[in-house]
């Protein structure tokens, strides 16, 4: 069954020194009311971290600067969950074309003495639209599943996680190739709104390239509110009742109710024991996890197995149930082998995916989406958030993300990608060089993967632990100090 967790207008509930005080804060968060007056100033604080040297981590990411802002917090003494929400938030500064606040996704979280992880689902809702909305826009879930991700495996207050983005939309930053090239695509749609024009659009007609410096100031002021108010306040509080009104003037449709009511859950991930190492995949409703374990399997079989087909076939099972989706069925599939196949996926939207992992062998991978590149195309007045587009239309992407290990003491290997249709199978031989310690065999397609490879297994000799991003994308593999 799923924890659901209703968040308080507090982000910061922890020192979580010890497990009965993690469940407490847990406890806490699934308890109280979403109108909830706690006071954020007056609730559980966790310590600064320490900065330390060596070895702390490695972080790989489509956009290079969220990676290096996620460098940044390990190196200061944060885990892996602290750097991958920090990226996360940073994303939304410097890739809004697919992971804005507006965004949603999934995440897999691993660290020693766990025998499976857990995985976060915050996929972009679709709301209660209006007969109004002439773009119907998806519920806004990043904030909320990264914070749930950082409260469960984070060891610092999320406050200071979503300061490098406030930073970063403050001050500007340049943007990237990979922007340069979503803002290229659609460049009519987004030149053709006013808000839109105001952010991406270099003054003379034409979208920003790449190296222009992109400033967000408003977007800056929404990140503001969420560090010093809380990841509630974007859901219950006043930046809540902002949005929602923002979003319906922009034709999003959505409500404060829609806000309140979407939460982020957390799920047993789904699992293989394969030559003495355990992984464990992103579960229903991020499907593309079951692609890529099942294309994983075929691999290691040296059998022609398509993970699109069978997140294909799945589909097509679970159609007409609802949002009933059974993780234990997608389990059992995965040990009969039986495994559903069918036709070819319609064309999904785009997506992006990255894998932190820290000193102690803690790891993090997710998938991010808009639910289309840029999603409806408009920014939620003030507030500078790109609104992703509602999913009551369109086909689910496919998020996955995978973590091995050896039983509960060492990390092994970390596998994520995107790509649209191919990002299961990408991930399942970005995963299986992962293991072996080598680097994937990739010409061409569509799909982009990104790995964390650490064959001799992490706690222990992290000088055999490397990054990889696939070379023909825009992305970045870095480690956070010298690998000892």
């Amino acid at each position: 069954m799923s924890e659901r967790f209703i968040k308080t207008r507090s982000a910061r509930l922890a020192p979580l020194r010890s497990a009965p005080a993690r469940m407490l804060a847990l406890a806490l968060a699934s308890t109280l009311t979403a109108c909830s007056s706690l006071n954020p100033l007056t609730s559980f604080t966790r310590e600064k971290p320490q900065s330390v040297s060596g070895f702390v981590g490695d972080v790989v990411a489509d956009e290079p600067q969220a990676a290096l802002a996620a460098r940044d917090v390990l190196a200061k003494g944060g885990n892996a969950a602290d750097a991958a929400a920090a990226l996360g938030m940073a994303l939304s500064v410097t890739l809004p074309s697919r992971a804005s606040l507006g965004a949603g996704g999934a995440c897999l979280a691993w660290k020693p003495g766990e025998q499976e992880g857990h995985a976060f689902i915050f996929l972009p809702n679709a709301g209660q639209v209006d007969a109004k909305a002439d773009r119907p826009a998806a519920v806004p879930m990043l904030v909320r599943g990264l914070y749930l991700m950082q409260l469960r495996y984070g060891s610092v207050e999320f406050g200071d996680v979503v300061l490098p983005a406030r930073n970063m939309a403050r001050d500007g930053v340049p943007v990237s190739p990979l922007l340069a090239a979503d803002m290229s695509a659609v460049e009519g749609p987004l030149l053709a709104d006013d808000k839109t024009r105001s952010i991406f659009s270099n003054g003379n007609g034409q979208v920003l390239k790449a190296s222009d410096l992109m400033v967000q100031p408003r977007l800056a002021g929404a990140l503001e509110r969420i560090r010093l108010a809380g990841a509630g306040d974007f859901y219950t509080g006043a930046l809540a009742e902002t949005f929602a009104q923002a979003a319906q003037a922009a034709g999003g449709g959505l409500s404060k109710a829609d806000l309140r009511n979407s939460l982020a859950t957390t799920e047993r991930p789904l699992t293989l024991h394969t030559n003495g190492v355990d992984i464990s995949f992103l579960p229903p409703p991020a499907d593309g996890g079951l692609g890529t374990a099942a294309a994983f399997t075929g691999n290691q079989a040296q059998a022609t197995v398509r993970g699109e087909a069978v997140v294909s076939g799945w589909r097509a099972r679970q159609a007409g149930k609802g949002t009933s989706v059974s993780v234990a069925d997608a389990q059992a599939l995965l040990n009969s082998g039986s495994l559903p196949s069918g036709s070819a996926l319609p064309p999904l939207p785009a997506s992006t995916s990255f894998v932190v992992t820290d000193r102690q062998g803690g790891v993090v991978s997710c998938g991010l989406t808009m639910n289309n590149l840029f999603g409806t195309g408009r920014v939620a007045g003030s507030t500078g958030i790109i609104l992703a587009a509602s999913p009551a239309k369109r086909p689910l992407p496919l998020l996955t993300a995978a973590i091995a290990h050896n039983g509960t003491s060492q990390f092994r290997a970390a596998a994520t990608a995107s790509g649209q249709n191919v990002a299961a199978d990408t991930a399942a031989v970005a995963l299986q060089a992962a293991l072996a310690g080598g680097r994937p065999e990739v010409t061409n397609g569509p799909g982009r993967a990104n790995f964390v490879s650490c064959p001799a297994g992490l706690p222990g000799n992290s000088a055999k632990c490397f990054g990889w991003t696939d070379p023909r994308g825009n992305g970045l593999a870095v480690s956070s100090g010298e690998q000892k």
